[in-house]
Parts: structure tokens; C-alpha cells; sequence
């Protein structure tokens, strides 16, 4: 055992392993079913756990939601501030930013499900969170440098910050996973097929770059 906890290495393992099958789980059960449609004892049945356990490591159901949402968001966080583009051409590194986001929301499209479902709720369990309030600021920092090199070099427009070019790819990559079913009965065009899947990751990043090196004008105050 060690001296400070009195667990041995071996169960804190096990803890660690047990906790990320549940929201593992977790994260399919709220996805596909809503915070108001899931069921903690079918996240337990799926699991090797019980209901009782899941309370002991989350606190109930509430707080398992939440746990949810943080480590949905800390994935696409991290992947972001791990990306090496200080050493690319300004225009470059918008592309990767933005494929970034199109791999990522396109491989776990449980992300963009759990980000619609919190909107439902008026985004009111990640308020209370003080883990995602912190992660916000070093997301937007990577967009901000490349920002300032482009502005810096003459190519971008200097009336567009962040979280604006944040907000644009962000549209563009949750659209196509979260509108995919209407957008393809509407107008019989899969978003997701893999024939276009080239074109339309090149399209976010075409559009963002189009976007960030026009003229513009600032229309902020109109």
C-alpha cells in the first residue's frame, strides 16, 4: 500500500480502468438517449459496475453527465493545443486547424450529439463546470497566433479575432454531423459519404482562408 493513500498501485488501476468504462458507456447511453431519456441502471447493467458504484465514483446522475461533457470536450481541447502549426505558413495552419476539427467531429459523432442535447438544456451543466470554464481561453490561444502571424505577414484581415474563425469551422463540421439525416431526405445528398469526404474537408478550410484573407470591412458597429 502506499503510505499516503493505503491503496496499492494495482486497484488504483482497476478504480482508473472501472471509471473510464463508465463513461465510456456513459457518453453512448447520454448521447443516443438525452440527459432526461438516460438511465444510470442501463449505464450499470452495460458496465461491470453497479448502479450503487457509479453514485460512489460520480455522485449520481447529474454529476456523471457532466463528467461526460468534460472529457467530450477536454478530447477536442487537448487535440487542439497538441497541434504544431507555429512553424507553418499562416495559411497552412488554419487548414490543419480546421481539419483538425472535421476528423475529429466526424470520428466521434457522440460529440456533436452530446453538444445538441446540451444545448436543449440552454447549456446549463456545463455552466456549473468548472473544468470546461477553464478550457475555453487555451483553445482559442493556438487561432489567435496564427491570427496574429497571418495579420503580422499582410494576409489576414484584422477585423475577425478567434473566436470568430472558431465559431465558423465549429459550424461548419457539427452541420454535417448533426444535420446529416434532414440535409440528405431534403435535398439526397449524404454529407457523410466517403466519396465526398476530400472535397469537403477541403471545402472548410477553402472557406475559412477565403474568408480570412478578403478586404472584409469591420461591420461590427453597423
Amino acid at each position: 500500500m502506499t503510505e499516503t493513500t493505503g491503496r496499492t498501485p494495482e486497484r488504483t488501476r482497476d478504480a482508473d480502468r472501472t471509471r473510464a468504462e463508465i463513461l465510456a458507456v456513459a457518453t453512448e447511453e447520454f448521447a443516443h438517449s438525452g440527459y432526461a431519456g438516460a438511465r444510470v441502471d442501463v449505464i450499470a447493467a452495460k458496465t461491470s459496475t453497479t448502479k450503487r458504484m457509479i453514485y460512489y465514483y460520480f455522485g449520481g446522475k447529474e454529476q456523471l453527465y457532466v463528467a461526460v461533457l468534460e472529457a467530450a470536450y477536454t478530447r477536442i481541447r487537448d487535440l487542439e493545443q497538441q497541434l504544431d502549426v507555429e512553424h507553418l505558413d499562416p495559411v497552412d495552419a488554419v487548414r490543419e486547424v480546421a481539419g483538425l476539427t472535421f476528423d475529429h467531429h466526424e470520428a466521434h459523432p457522440d460529440f456533436v450529439r452530446l453538444v445538441s442535447i446540451e444545448n436543449i438544456h440552454h447549456g446549463e451543466h456545463i455552466a456549473r463546470s468548472s473544468v470546461l470554464s477553464g478550457l475555453a481561453n487555451p483553445a482559442l490561444d493556438v487561432l489567435g497566433g496564427i491570427l496574429e502571424r497571418g495579420r503580422a505577414a499582410g494576409r489576414f484581415r484584422d477585423d475577425v479575432d478567434a473566436l470568430d474563425v472558431h465559431q465558423v469551422i465549429s459550424s461548419y463540421c457539427i452541420f454535417r454531423t448533426a444535420n446529416r439525416h434532414t440535409f440528405g431526405a431534403l435535398f439526397g445528398r449524404d454529407m457523410l459519404d466517403p466519396a465526398r469526404r476530400a472535397h469537403q474537408r477541403a471545402l472548410i478550410g477553402d472557406l475559412v482562408v477565403a474568408w480570412l484573407s478578403s478586404s472584409g470591412g469591420d461591420t461590427r458597429g453597423m
